[in-house]
C-alpha cells in the first residue's frame, strides 16, 4: 500500500486549495496520465471547477520554479489538471480499477490527517495567543530571554578568524 507520507508530499496548495496533480495521481493509480485525463474528459460533468481545474501558464511556471514539476517539457505541452479532495473522490467513480479505489481511500485518509493537523495547530495557536494576552509581561520577558540566549549562543559558537599565535 502507498505510504501516507508519499501521498502527503504530492499534495500542493494552488488557488488556496489543497490539490493533487493529474500526473501524480496517474503514478499512484499505476496508469498513464493520458488515460486518466481521457476518463475525466469523458465524464467532465462530474468535475465542476471546485473539484478539478486546469493549471494556467503562470501556475505551471510557479510549479516548475518550486520543483514540483521538473520542467514545462515534462508535461509534453499539456496543462495539468489539479484535483481537489472532492475531485479525487469523484475519480473513484470514473476509474473503476481496484487500485484506484485503494489509492483513493489512502488519499482521503491523508487529506483527513492534514485537516486534523491544521485544526490542532490553529487550536494551539489560539491558546498561545490567549495566554499571551493574559500575561503580556511574562511573555515579553520570555521573548527577551530567548532572544538574548540566541545571541549569546551565536557569539560563542563562532570560530575565531585571523592571525593565531
Amino acid at each position: 500500500m502507498t505510504n501516507l507520507e508519499t501521498i502527503k508530499s504530492r499534495i500542493h496548495e494552488i488557488r488556496g486549495q489543497k490539490v493533487m496533480l493529474d500526473y501524480n495521481l496517474a503514478i499512484l493509480y499505476e496508469t498513464e496520465t493520458r488515460t486518466l485525463k481521457q476518463a475525466v474528459r469523458r465524464n467532465i460533468e462530474r468535475f465542476p471547477e471546485d473539484f478539478m481545474f486546469e493549471l494556467t501558464e503562470e501556475e505551471i511556471e510557479i510549479m516548475v520554479s518550486h520543483f514540483v514539476i521538473p520542467s514545462k517539457s515534462f508535461l509534453g505541452g499539456a496543462k495539468p489538471f489539479a484535483f481537489t479532495e472532492q475531485g479525487i473522490a469523484m475519480l473513484s467513480s470514473v476509474l473503476k480499477s481496484q487500485r484506484a479505489i485503494d489509492i483513493n481511500i489512502a488519499i482521503m485518509r491523508t487529506f483527513v490527517k492534514i485537516r486534523q493537523f491544521s485544526l490542532s495547530y490553529e487550536e494551539l495557536k489560539k491558546r498561545i495567543e490567549e495566554i499571551e494576552s493574559q500575561f503580556p509581561d511574562i511573555y515579553k520577558a520570555l521573548n527577551y530571554l530567548v532572544d538574548n540566549d540566541a545571541k549569546e549562543s551565536s557569539n560563542t559558537e563562532r570560530e575565531k578568524i585571523g592571525y593565531k599565535k
